[in-house]
């Protein structure tokens, strides 16, 4: 299993620079992964910061950590923006990126500025085409929700044949939807620093991406650890990755920077 962190860039953390410092810390220390969240936590009342921003000012002070996001409502985005926004980042870092998508949980995001959240087939479609820009292929694509009139995107990813996938939800829809791409992420503690998602429960959700078809894909588990513990189990389960969960009401500044200091978990 590999280890990273995932940072919740919203309140005390929406200053990009103490992504920075994370990401920094993050890497010296052996974690293998900086992800962050992608909110419009202004809309509900919460400062927040452009997560491609702050991972393109990460990916300056780093050289080996993977850089992404945990995740995007993707379907909420233009699909020729995205794919560029994500294909600089890829190329910028030397090939470190990977976008963690999903519907989008928080509905204020959308309803505040006059939408309503987009449902999994705009998901489905928006991905495809990101997938057919990544190509390096001329795109023709006229779906229900999108067209692309033969574009050719450049310049391309570094990654081949794109950039990883990873896709987050626990929805049977979300499930079969990660065993078409890259990977899947699912978030396995609550606000209070607890664990929910047991290694059993964990195991019950892989075999349903594995009858939904899923090969061998990344399983990203978010969760929280102490220094020294062993989240091994999970691994067992079916775990590729443990992220380790860094946010506001964990603490300050301060503690958040010692928990990275300290390494991943065993």
């Amino acid at each position: 299993m590999r280890y990273g962190i995932d940072v919740a860039i919203i309140g005390d953390l929406a200053d990009p620079a103490c992504l920075v410092t994370l990401a920094q810390e993050a890497e010296a220390a052996g974690w293998e992964a900086v992800l962050v969240w992608d909110h419009l936590a202004f809309a509900w009342g919460t400062p927040s910061t452009d997560p491609w921003v702050a991972l393109a000012a990460a990916a300056q002070v780093t050289s080996r950590v993977r850089l992404g996001t945990a995740v995007t409502a993707v379907a909420g985005h233009r699909p020729e923006r995205l794919a560029q926004t994500v294909a600089t980042l890829d190329r910028l870092s030397g090939g470190r990126a990977v976008l963690g998508a999903g519907l989008g949980g928080v509905e204020a995001e959308f309803t505040a500025f006059g939408s309503a959240r987009p449902g999994g087939a705009v998901l489905d479609e928006t991905l495809d085409v990101l997938g057919a820009l990544w190509s390096g292929d001329e795109v023709r694509h006229r779906g229900a929700h999108h067209t692309v009139e033969g574009v050719r995107l450049a310049p391309l990813p570094v990654q081949r044949p794109r950039v990883p996938v990873w896709i987050g939800g626990t929805a049977p829809g979300a499930l079969r939807r990660a065993a078409r791409w890259d990977g899947w992420i699912v978030a396995g503690d609550d606000q209070e620093g607890r664990m929910t998602l047991t290694p059993d429960a964990l195991a019950d959700q892989v075999g349903e991406l594995r009858r939904a078809g899923a090969g061998e894909i990344d399983v990203a588990v978010i969760g929280v650890s102490d220094p020294g513990s062993s989240v091994r189990a999970y691994a067992g389960a079916g775990a590729t990755w443990w992220l380790e969960h860094l946010h506001g009401l964990r603490g300050p500044m301060e503690a958040l920077l010692r928990r990275v200091r300290a390494g991943p978990p065993g």
